[in-house]
C-alpha cells in the first residue's frame, strides 16, 4: 500500500506531502557520538567532530521536507552541517559510517550536500546559477517544481530579547549565514515525470535549487543529517501540511505590517495571539 500510494502521488503530480503524516523524528539508528533526546527530535554530538550521522525515522513522502534548526555550535572545528537523502534503510546498516561524505555516499544510492557559510546555491549544467528574487516570506507557501511547502516554519526566529528584532530582519532578508544558530535547513525530493526525482535543499525559506538529480523516486528515501564539526546540536522542526490555520494566517498578516516583533506589544490583540506572533 505504501508503494502504491507513492506511485499515485508521483503520477498525479500532486507532489505535496499528504496532510496527517506522522510527526518527523530521528531514527533509532545513528552514529556512535550522537545523543538523542526522549522524543528523538533533538540530536547532539557528545564528543569529537564525527560519527554523528542521523536519519529520518521513516522514508520521506514525495515533497515532504525534513527540516532541522541549528541549536548549538562548537568552536574549533572546520566544516558544518551536512544533509541529504539515502535509499539505504538505516536498520540495514551493519555499522553506521563515520562520515556522510565520503563514507555513506561511497555505499551508493546516497546524495549528501555540505552546507557552507555561503555559496550554497547549486549551479545548473555547469553554469553559475542565477540568484532569484525570493518570494516574500509572508506568502503562505514555498513552491518547488510543483511541490508546495507551508512557509511558516521554514524561517528561524531569534530568541526573544533586546536585539531579537535585528536578528529577525536578518532572517527575513536571508543575510544571516546558513550555518548560524537558529538557521533552519531542510531536504526534500521533488518527483519528475520520468519517474526520477530532484533533491532540493531549503535554507531559511529559500530553495537552493536541485542539488542532485535522477534519484529513484519509486524507492524509499530517508533523510540524512550529519551533525558534523562546528554543528553541535540540531532539532527537528515539524511542518504541518494542508491549508494554513486561521491562527497562522493572522500571524502572517501581522508580521507583514510591522517593523519588528516588539511593535506587537502596542497592538490591540488578544494576549495569546500576541505571544504566538512574538515567540513562536
Amino acid at each position: 500500500p505504501a508503494a502504491a500510494r507513492r506511485r499515485e502521488v508521483i503520477n498525479s503530480g500532486a507532489a505535496m506531502a499528504a496532510p496527517g503524516h506522522t510527526p518527523t523524528r530521528f531514527h533509532r539508528v545513528h552514529g556512535t557520538n550522537v545523543l538523542l533526546d526522549a522524543s528523538r527530535t533533538r540530536a547532539t554530538r557528545v564528543e569529537s567532530f564525527a560519527n554523528a550521522l542521523c536519519f529520518s525515522h521513516e522514508p520521506l513522502a514525495p515533497g515532504q521536507i525534513f527540516l532541522v534548526e541549528i541549536e548549538e555550535k562548537e568552536l574549533g572545528w572546520c566544516g558544518h552541517l551536512r544533509v541529504g537523502l539515502t535509499a539505504h534503510d538505516p536498520q540495514s546498516l551493519g555499522t553506521v559510517p563515520e562520515y556522510s561524505l565520503p563514507d555513506l555516499v561511497g555505499l551508493g544510492d546516497t546524495w549528501v550536500f555540505a552546507i557552507t557559510r555561503s555559496h550554497n546555491r547549486v549551479s545548473v549544467d555547469g553554469q553559475e546559477a542565477p540568484t532569484p528574487t525570493p518570494a516574500p516570506l509572508w506568502e503562505p507557501e514555498l513552491r518547488i517544481e510543483g511541490v508546495r511547502i507551508p512557509r511558516d516554519k521554514l524561517v528561524g526566529r531569534s530568541r526573544p530579547g533586546r536585539y531579537s528584532h535585528l536578528l529577525d530582519e536578518l532572517y527575513r532578508t536571508n543575510v544571516l549565514p546558513p550555518t548560524a544558530l537558529r538557521s533552519r535547513i531542510g531536504v526534500l525530493y521533488a518527483p519528475r515525470p520520468d519517474g526520477t526525482a530532484d533533491m532540493h535543499i531549503v535554507i531559511n525559506g529559500e530553495d537552493m535549487g536541485p542539488s542532485a538529480r535522477g534519484l529513484p523516486a519509486a524507492r524509499p528515501l530517508y533523510a540524512v543529517v550529519d551533525v558534523f564539526a562546528s554543528t553541535k546540536s540540531v532539532r527537528v522542526i515539524q511542518v504541518e501540511y494542508g491549508f494554513p490555520s486561521l491562527q497562522t494566517l493572522c500571524r502572517l498578516v501581522i508580521q507583514k505590517h510591522i517593523v519588528h516583533r516588539l511593535a506587537i506589544d502596542g497592538l490591540d490583540l488578544p494576549p495569546l495571539l500576541k505571544h504566538y506572533c512574538q515567540h513562536e
